[in-house]
């Protein structure tokens, strides 16, 4: 029996407390997603490491992650990780884009990157297309809450590309391709600890100010992310369910 094999593009730098508590960002993709007999691999994109041509056939699926750079950038990394991203296209492989991964695959498949108004911090309630079937094999539910920490997002994508989930802040929340790419804005890896770990780290690089920071702690309440209903939309997508 062949062994499914799945891949993290890894696009961030993890911090001493996540690679402590989850192993890295990649470790939190692998405990979300991966499944008994799965082989799961890595790539450091922001460090230069991409798949080479002859590993790309190797995998059935790519989750790109997020990342503190701008999806809008042309860091020398940005433009190599969108030839790759171009050519999974070509070779229509499953890819899942998380926030900046999100971002990129917008850029990659022809749409633009930009600034938000404002940060996007904390819990944020979603509205799925009702004009796509493509949850309905899921029972999900009309709304789904999920995590948002971006201060960039998508402006516009090109009409082959669908849009298939809005917000009140965001127009673009979840797009999809064909049926081998999906992006979602949000952050559906991510639990309250994480997301309180994030505003600290913004704070300390003064990316965020410390009376927004108290806010947004204040304001987090007792809430949680849909995060069950997240991992099976995930897990349906890159193994080929729900998009078939």
């Amino acid at each position: 029996m062949e062994v499914k094999r799945f891949a993290v593009l890894l696009c961030a730098e993890d911090s001493e407390y996540m690679k402590r508590q989850y192993g890295g960002f990649y470790g939190l993709f692998k405990g979300m997603l991966a499944e008994e007999g799965e082989a799961w691999d890595m790539y450091r994109v922001a460090a230069g490491e991409l798949p080479g041509d002859g590993e790309i056939g190797l995998y059935n699926g790519f989750v790109i992650t997020g990342s503190c750079s701008n999806a809008h950038g042309d860091d020398a990394w940005i433009c190599q990780l969108i030839k790759l991203l171009k050519k999974l296209d070509f070779m229509k492989k499953k890819v899942l884009g998380i926030c900046f991964g999100h971002q990129i695959l917008g850029r990659a498949l022809g749409g633009k990157v930009g600034r938000a108004k404002s940060w996007d911090i904390g819990l944020t309630t979603i509205q799925l297309s009702p004009s796509s079937e493509h949850f309905s094999s899921l029972e999900l539910p009309a709304q789904l809450s999920v995590i948002q920490c971006h201060q960039d997002e998508l402006k516009e994508l090109p009409a082959k590309v669908e849009v298939i989930a809005t917000s009140d802040k965001t127009g673009i929340e979840m797009f999809r391709y064909g049926d081998h790419i999906m992006g979602i804005q949000g952050h559906p890896e991510y639990n309250r600890d994480i997301l309180l770990h994030l505003i600290d780290r913004l704070l300390l690089r003064s990316l965020i100010t410390e009376s927004y920071a108290d806010e947004l702690k204040v304001n987090m309440g007792a809430w949680q992310p849909d995060r069950e209903a997240w991992k099976r939309l995930c897990i349906s997508f890159l193994k080929g369910g729900f998009l078939q």
